[in-house]
């Protein structure tokens, strides 16, 4: 059953998946003795079921469940979109499966027995890699936010600066005014927050990749 410790937004949770009671007790022990938060499951259909923390998280889980196993729990979560951190663990793995977790982007394949050390150290990369990808999230939000909020002409301005077309050329194409351009150019440009056509060009391209 799932622990009764709730995830507390804001702080880092760990969630732990596996049928087996002590396993799932001995490393809720383990990361809580280190100040970590935990959620603890016992198969990954309860995971599912029940959603994914809002905080920085990661999840520990075990290759071979009943229902559904570990790999079919990481390839169920990026169907649904979520980018959050696996680190998994077997008493039976072996060289594919261990290719195939890490290939799809695990953090870990821990053999049990494993050490303590091993265990903790997963979980920090985990929880690192995961606060990164929030950080790249929120700043890609914020820009598509920033662009969002331009004018259809800013619009098609940008794509002229972006071109590195002059505001004459600019002006030629769209059938302004090149005064009306050097307007629209500048209220385009304190809107997406930047003053250089090389960062306004670096922001376009991280547009169209997001």
């Amino acid at each position: 059953m799932t622990s009764d410790r709730p995830a507390e937004p804001g702080r880092d949770t760990v969630v732990i998946v596996d049928d087996d009671p002590r396993v799932r007790g001995s490393i809720d022990s383990l990361l809580r003795s280190v100040g970590l938060h935990t959620r603890t499951c016992e198969s990954a259909m309860e995971l599912l079921d029940g959603g994914l923390p809002d905080g920085t998280s990661c999840i520990i889980a075990d290759i071979r469940m009943p229902r559904i196993g570990g790999l079919e729990l990481q390839q169920r979560l990026a169907e649904l979109g979520h980018g959050i951190p696996l680190i998994f663990m077997t008493g039976h793995g072996d060289i594919p499966m261990s290719v195939q977790a890490m290939k799809a982007g695990a953090v870990d394949f821990l053999t049990k027995p494993f050490r303590d050390q091993d265990m903790l150290d997963a979980v920090d990369a985990a929880l690192a890699r995961d606060r990164a990808r929030r950080a790249r999230d929120e700043a890609a939000a914020a820009l598509r936010a920033r662009h969002d909020s331009l004018t259809p002409r800013e619009r098609e301005v940008m794509e002229g600066v972006v071109r590195g077309l002059l505001n004459k050329q600019i002006a030629g194409e769209l059938g302004l005014a090149e005064i009306t351009v050097k307007l629209h150019r500048s209220s385009m440009m304190r809107k997406m927050d930047t003053r250089s056509v090389a960062d306004l060009v670096r922001l376009s391209e991280w547009l169209r990749q997001s």
